[in-house]
C-alpha cells in the first residue's frame, strides 16, 4: 500500500489523512462541491471533486469513488463510517479493480449487517442473545404465537437495519400487526428489504460495546468496551470506557465473547459487537455487530494508547496485529462528547449555517479535539450534523467529569445552536454522575436536562 483513497468526508477524513501520514502513506481525499471549503482537503496529497451535495451523486456514488481511486494511481481505499462502509458491494468492486478494500471480508460484512444471520452467528459461538424470533417474521398467526412465548414488550427490528430505522415497540398482542406492517413497509423503504424480526423489550438498558480487531493470520483480541447509552433517537451523544455499570467478571464475560464470535466468523479488520445490559437481570445480550472503525473510536484510543485506524492499515496490508491482548493496557477513564449542530430545545433538531465564531479548547495529553471544521466555514444541511469530537481522559471517572466540564466550558461557537450547552449539564445531573443513564433517559429527562 503505497496511496489511499479517504472515500468519506468531515471529521473521519480529517481522522483517517492523519493515520495516513503517520504511516508514511500518500492520501487522495475526495469532495463534494458542498464541502470544498472544507480545511483538510489542502492537507491531502491530492483533492478529488466527486459530484454535487446530496450524497446519493457523490458519497454515495460508487463509480464516482472508483473513477477518483483509479484516476489518482491509489492502492487502497479507506470508507471512514458510514455512506460505503459497510457496503459489501462497494468491497467487492474495489477488489475488482485491484484496490485493498481497507475493511472486512464482503462476506463477513455481508454475514454481520443482516441481523438475523449475525444472530445465528452468535448463538453458534456461544454468544448470548436476547431471546426472541431465529427468522425473519413471514406469518402473523405464527409471530403472535411465538410474541407469546417471548412475552410482552418486544421490539420488532428490520433485519437489515439501523439507526432505529425498521423498528417499533409492541407493548401488547393487538399492537403486533399493524405495528409489523409499519415497521415491514419503513425497512422497505429504508433497506429495500421488508424482512422483520422481534426481540423482547427491555424497557431500561444501557448499550454497552466491545472493539475487537483481527488479522488474516488469524490474531483475534479485544481492545475493552465502551458504553453507549446517552442516546437521542437511536443516535449516540456521548460515549465512555470503560463503562460504569458493568461488573468486572461480566465485563470479562462479553470481551471473551466478542472475540469468540469475531474468531468464529473469521473477521478480520476493526469491528464492534454491540450489546444490551439489562442492569434488572444484570445480563448482556449480543444485539449485532457493525463491521467498521466506529465514531467513537477514540475513547478506546485515551485509554489503551493505541492508535486504531493506523492499526487497519497495518492490517490491510497484510501485516499481523501489533498488539496482544495481554500487551493491552488500559489507563483510566475517557469519554467523548460528539459536538453536534443541533438544537436541544427543538428536539435536536439540526441547525445548519455559518460558524461566526468556532473556538474549541486547548489540546493536551488528555483533551483531544477531532474536527473538521473552522471559523467561517458554512454548516451544510445535507450531511451529518456532527462538527467535532471531544475526547477527555482522567485517571476516574470523576476527574474525565471533571475535565470534561472545564473543556466544554472552553468552547465557543456562534452562528449555529450546539449539543454543548446540554452536555455541560448532563455533567451535573445526578443521574449522569451515577452512571444511570439509560438508552431512553436523554427523551425522558430531557425537560429537566436542557439548560
Amino acid at each position: 500500500m503505497k496511496r489511499v483513497l479517504i472515500a468519506n468526508r468531515g471529521e473521519i477524513a480529517a481522522r483517517i489523512l492523519r493515520a495516513c501520514r503517520a504511516a508514511r502513506l500518500e492520501a487522495v481525499a475526495v469532495y463534494s462541491t458542498a464541502d470544498r471549503d472544507s480545511p483538510y482537503l489542502a492537507q491531502a496529497d491530492r483533492a478529488v471533486c466527486i459530484g454535487p451535495p446530496p450524497a446519493a451523486q457523490s458519497y454515495l456514488l460508487a463509480d464516482a469513488l472508483l473513477a477518483a481511486a483509479l484516476g489518482t494511481g491509489c492502492d487502497a481505499v479507506h470508507p471512514g463510517y458510514g455512506f460505503m462502509a459497510e457496503n459489501a458491494g462497494f468491497a467487492r468492486r474495489c477488489a475488482e479493480h485491484g484496490l485493498t478494500f481497507i475493511g472486512p471480508s464482503p462476506e463477513a460484512m455481508e454475514l454481520m449487517g443482516d441481523k438475523i444471520a449475525g444472530r445465528a452467528a452468535a448463538i453458534a459461538n456461544g454468544v448470548p442473545v436476547v431471546p426472541g424470533s431465529d427468522a425473519s417474521i413471514d406469518d402473523v398467526d405464527a409471530a403472535k404465537r411465538q410474541a407469546a412465548e417471548i412475552g410482552y414488550p418486544l421490539l420488532l427490528k428490520a433485519s437489515a437495519g439501523g439507526g432505529g430505522r425498521g423498528m417499533r415497540v409492541v407493548n401488547e398482542p393487538s399492537e403486533l400487526e399493524s405495528r409489523l406492517s409499519a415497521a415491514g413497509a419503513e425497512a422497505e423503504a429504508a433497506f429495500s428489504d421488508s424482512r422483520i424480526y422481534m426481540e423482547r423489550y427491555f424497557p431500561q438498558v444501557h448499550h454497552v460495546e466491545v472493539q475487537v480487531f483481527g488479522d488474516r493470520h488469524g490474531n483475534h483480541v479485544h481492545l475493552g468496551e465502551r458504553d453507549c447509552s446517552a442516546q437521542r433517537r437511536h443516535q449516540k451523544l456521548v460515549e465512555e470506557s470503560p463503562s460504569p455499570v458493568l461488573a468486572p467478571a461480566l465485563r470479562d464475560e462479553i470481551c471473551e465473547a466478542a472475540v469468540r464470535l469475531a474468531r468464529g466468523v473469521a473477521y478480520e479488520n476493526a469491528g464492534t459487537v454491540e450489546f444490551i445490559y439489562d442492569p434488572a437481570g444484570e445480563r448482556c445480550y449480543f444485539i449485532e455487530m457493525n463491521t467498521r472503525i466506529q465514531v467513537e473510536h477514540p475513547v478506546t484510543e485515551m485509554v489503551t494508547g493505541t492508535d486504531l485506524v493506523r492499526e487497519q492499515l497495518r492490517i490491510a496490508a497484510g501485516e499481523p496485529l501489533s498488539f496482544a491482548a495481554q500487551s493491552v493496557a488500559h489507563r483510566g477513564h475517557a469519554i467523548e462528547w460528539r459536538i453536534n449542530a443541533e438544537d436541544p430545545e427543538r428536539g435536536f433538531l439540526p441547525t445548519p449555517g455559518r460558524l461566526i465564531r468556532w473556538s474549541s479548547p486547548s489540546e493536551g495529553p488528555d483533551v483531544r479535539v477531532d474536527t473538521f471544521v473552522r471559523e467561517g466555514q458554512t454548516v451544510t444541511p445535507y450531511y451529518d450534523s456532527m462538527l467535532a469530537k471531544l475526547v477527555v481522559r482522567g485517571g476516574s471517572r470523576a476527574e474525565a467529569l471533571e475535565r470534561s466540564a472545564a473543556a466544554l466550558d472552553a468552547f465557543e461557537v456562534e452562528g449555529v445552536s450546539t449539543t454543548i450547552g446540554f452536555q455541560r449539564a448532563m455533567i451535573d445531573h445526578p443521574d449522569f454522575v451515577e452512571g444511570r443513564v439509560h438508552t431512553r433517559w436523554i427523551e425522558e429527562r430531557l425537560a429537566d436536562t436542557v439548560p
